[in-house]
């Protein structure tokens, strides 16, 4: 039975998703502009966010991929989570904020009642936030696949590039949609800790007839790769229609 889910851009990484009749919000950031101390960086961040909590609840559940990092869930976001049903994030973010969090191994899934009898499935997946050795600099990150009544899926890519933990989840799952966290952050300067243009293409490529959707690639200082220059990428290599661009504050439904 095909589905629907709508999608609306709060700001960065932060995303409003209806699906099977629940609400989940994925790494919520709320703090207006400025630059935040981190582990080691100063994240500066640019723009305001196109709704506040409050315009958003209820929330069924946050989607967290992390909780290190200020551009993933920064002051305002960590004051909120006490207010969602349910926090899933990593099984070392869990242990760290305690409370209504739990944590998720990839490929671990937990089931939550929908409406009208529906039900929605949420497996955590496996991320990689930087090249192949920045595990014990980055920390412990997921993505996640949302399913309602068994069919095709919405993928959250949460922050990570492409590399074989992504692939699989195109080998395992019916991805409808595809939620890549892109933009190409550099906070560091010598490499990419989100996905390219490149990464984004390869993603596209796995996840077949996916409609392709990109955020995380504006608000913040670190980002060095735009809106426009993935939909410029994505026009070079034929695939400009699968992507779906969503504009901060407007809602999108999409098929699934």
């Amino acid at each position: 039975m095909s589905d629907a889910v709508t999608l609306t851009l709060i700001g960065g990484p932060t995303l409003l998703v209806e699906i099977a009749g629940l609400r989940l919000l994925t790494d919520p950031t709320f703090d207006a502009p400025g630059s935040y101390q981190g582990t080691g960086i100063v994240l500066t961040k640019l723009t305001e966010p196109a709704l506040r909590v409050e315009a958003l609840q209820p929330i069924d559940a946050v989607l967290l991929s992390h909780d290190q990092h200020f551009d993933n869930l920064d002051h305002a976001g960590r004051a909120m989570l006490p207010q969602a049903r349910h926090v899933l994030t990593t099984q070392a973010g869990a242990a760290r904020l305690g409370g209504n969090a739990t944590g998720l191994a990839p490929w671990e899934s937990i089931t939550l009642p929908g409406a009208d009898g529906r039900v929605l499935q949420v497996t955590a997946v496996p991320a990689r936030h930087g090249p192949v050795g920045i595990e014990p600099i980055s920390g412990d990150v997921v993505g996640f696949v949302v399913q309602g009544s068994g069919g095709p899926a919405v993928y959250i890519s949460g922050d990570t590039v492409w590399y074989e933990g992504v692939a699989e989840v195109a080998k395992r799952f019916d991805i409808a949609v595809a939620i890549l966290f892109t933009g190409s952050a550099q906070p560091r300067g010598a490499f990419h800790m989100t996905m390219d243009s490149n990464d984004a293409i390869e993603a596209a490529h796995a996840f077949g007839t996916a409609t392709i959707v990109a955020v995380h690639n504006e608000g913040w200082e670190h980002f060095v790769q735009s809106q426009d220059d993935l939909r410029n990428a994505f026009a070079v290599v034929g695939l400009g229609e699968r992507l779906h661009m969503l504009q901060k504050g407007v809602a999108a439904t999409l098929k699934v």
